[in-house]
């Protein structure tokens, strides 16, 4: 059954939807979203177990496509464009795959239709590991998970998940569903293999990012075979955060390109 997912909107014109990664929440994507609204009616959708967002046992790319669609449905959006960081682009993929009739066209950053080492179960094992009913400091929970995580984790990012509920902390994030469900979050469904989507397609990477390798193209091209696959120089696999005025650039004229075609 879907997830009801909490969002925010903005602009006007044809409907973009943004699906943010692993941690993030829909917020991620502000500026973006800010910076296309002038011409485009922009959502911001929190996944399922993430930000205001209902929770659920499973997180396979297929459900989670499935509250993607429900958005659709709920807010009458007819066909709009679907943008996706990480495992949002494995999300926007999945749906462009199982239900290509429902998207004018698809743009997937940093992430490939592939299976990934998981780099994230120690950062759920930290998290949980934090005693914040007991804590009233934002600051020293932040400094506990840095001393579990190392100064090379993105504890920054991961602390935004700590909301204060009043004289408490609790994690806006279901640390427990994405512990148990971190095989599926890390691979790709081989059900899929067999599908295609044939409608205009963008992938962007980061050049410094290892999640999209030149080995990555041919699969991608066999479920994907009308993609545009692009680089961007000095950007890791935050492309949006490290190189935020390039990758704006290359999705405004994706978006462009697209919304021309299909209005000919």
């Amino acid at each position: 059954m879907p997830v009801e997912l909490a969002f925010e909107a903005l602009g006007e014109g044809p409907p973009v939807v943004i699906l943010h990664g692993l941690f993030g929440a829909g917020r991620n994507w502000m500026q973006f979203a800010q910076a296309l609204a002038g011409h485009y009616r922009v959502y911001l959708p929190d996944a399922r177990n993430h930000g205001a967002s209902g929770w659920a046992e499973s997180m396979s790319y297929t459900d989670m496509a499935m509250d993607v669609a429900a958005l659709f449905d709920r807010e009458a959006l007819r066909q709009p464009f679907v943008i996706g960081h990480s495992m949002g682009g494995k999300t926007a993929m999945a749906l462009a795959l199982t239900q290509p009739q429902q998207i004018g066209g698809l743009a997937v950053i940093d992430i490939a239709p592939e299976p990934y080492a998981d780099q994230f179960s120690g950062y759920v094992a930290a998290m949980r590991s934090l005693d914040i009913e007991a804590t009233s400091s934002r600051r020293e929970l932040q400094q506990a998970l840095s001393a579990r995580l190392g100064p090379e984790a993105p504890v920054d990012f991961l602390m935004q998940n700590l909301r204060r509920h009043d004289e408490r902390f609790d994690w806006r994030i279901n640390l427990l569903a994405a512990g148990l469900c971190m095989g599926q979050l890390c691979g790709f469904p081989k059900t899929l293999g067999d599908a295609r989507y044939d409608g205009p397609t963008l992938f962007v990477s980061g050049a410094e990012s290892d999640y999209v390798r030149p080995s990555s193209e041919a699969g991608i091209r066999a479920l994907f075979p009308h993609a545009d696959i692009q680089s961007i120089a000095d950007a890791g696999h935050w492309v949006h955060a490290d190189q935020p005025e390039t990758l704006l650039c290359a999705l405004q004229d994706w978006l462009d390109e697209v919304c021309t075609a299909a209005a000919r």
